[in-house]
């Protein structure tokens, strides 16, 4: 049983809703040692193949058994496959997903901008400016995240493949990428190990955002055997590629949804074609969840003047499409880095009102979705 480390009651009395406990469920028996990790399966399966075949054969052998991880989870979770008795293969299905990682870094698809440059070889991408190093700027028990993940153990990356004018981040995501400490597979790995010792529910990518770092972490799970949960926090503007490495391995995911109009998010975090890469990446998370979804608490950040353009039809697709994710609906929205200095983007220069606020609570309430627990 997990011991409570706590600066937040609600952390722990979240867990006495049974509708989170309900939608979170895998999350919650991985947290008391009832279900194993995703990754810890996948370090257990045999990819039967040597990892020098050419990258169209890995991908190939990769959907294979991705097809039929589902159902693995399945068996293992209901005890009908006893997941100690496996054993551990000389090429695993985690091995062959960090090589796959790692030909993807040679010409970069890892995020939809798609710029395919040799980041292994130090040429930095287009947009998150990174080469083949990962860079983290910090690494802490984090006390102000959404209740059931309370206390995370969050590790915040360098850069962004986003270029928000409201970052609130942006320190580290736009103007200093190439600051922060060099991190290699098996250091991320020993964080993880000193964040989990410390009190960790999971272990939390955020950044900027970790899509550029995709390689690192990855392969970092080689070196580590902890069954904790795997929480990816991300704007989710990555390739459908990224998706398939990352729907085995991570647990929980923790996603943005900001815009609805393409315009928007073009104008705003420079993205184009925002709507559909995004609302497909939280319907493969959903939809691969190794139960009857995944489990997803997906952010949405109200933005003024933006409640009718984005929050509705936004809320609305959620409802239809993914109908078990939690929601939390922010308020958080401050205008700050380019708002302020820039009359271009007066319509966005305040905190969103109370009525807008109002207004999207009262519609998710009408549409059903749950919101309420860790809003």
């Amino acid at each position: 049983m997990m011991v409570w480390r706590l600066l937040r009651p609600d952390a722990k009395q979240v867990w006495d809703d049974s509708v989170v406990k309900t939608l979170l469920s895998r999350y919650w028996d991985i947290m008391n040692e009832k279900r194993i990790a995703k990754y810890l399966i996948a370090k257990r399966i045999d990819a039967k193949i040597e990892l020098n075949e050419d990258i169209s054969r890995l991908w190939s052998v990769h959907e294979k058994i991705r097809k039929s991880f589902r159902n693995t989870i399945k068996r293992i979770d209901n005890g009908e496959l006893e997941f100690e008795s496996m054993d551990t293969p000389k090429v695993s299905y985690l091995d062959l997903k960090s090589e796959i990682a790692q030909r993807m870094l040679e010409d970069c698809i890892f995020c939809e901008r798609r710029c395919r440059v040799n980041r292994s070889q130090g040429e930095k991408g287009t947009w998150c400016k990174l080469d083949g190093q990962a860079r983290v700027s910090s690494a802490f028990l984090h006390h102000g995240e959404e209740a059931p993940l309370v206390p995370s153990g969050t590790i915040f990356f360098t850069s962004c493949n986003f270029c928000c004018v409201f970052c609130q981040n942006y320190d580290i995501s736009q103007i200093y990428p190439e600051n922060g400490v060099e991190i290699s597979p098996e250091k991320l790995a020993s964080m993880a190990r000193n964040l989990k010792r410390e009190g960790a529910r999971n272990i939390n990518y955020v950044g900027g955002d970790p899509t550029p770092n995709l390689h690192v972490i990855v392969e970092s799970l080689k070196y580590n055997n902890l069954n904790v949960t795997q929480l990816w926090n991300s704007n989710l503007y990555c390739s459908e590629e990224t998706m398939k490495i990352l729907l085995d391995t991570c647990d929980v995911w923790l996603p943005d949804l900001k815009y609805y109009e393409n315009d928007h998010a073009k104008e705003l975090s420079k993205v184009p074609n925002y709507w559909a890469v995004v609302s497909r990446n939280h319907k493969m998370a959903y939809d691969h969840g190794g139960l009857d979804h995944g489990e997803m608490i997906i952010r949405h950040l109200v933005m003024p003047n933006h409640v009718e353009c984005c929050t509705k039809p936004i809320l609305e697709w959620i409802a239809e499409n993914v109908p078990k994710a939690l929601v939390n609906i922010m308020a958080q929205y401050r205008p700050t880095h380019l708002v302020g200095r820039n009359k271009q983007y007066s319509s966005i220069n305040r905190r969103p009102t109370s009525a807008e606020m109002d207004k999207t609570y009262k519609l998710a309430d009408e549409l059903g979705i749950i919101w309420r627990p860790v809003s």
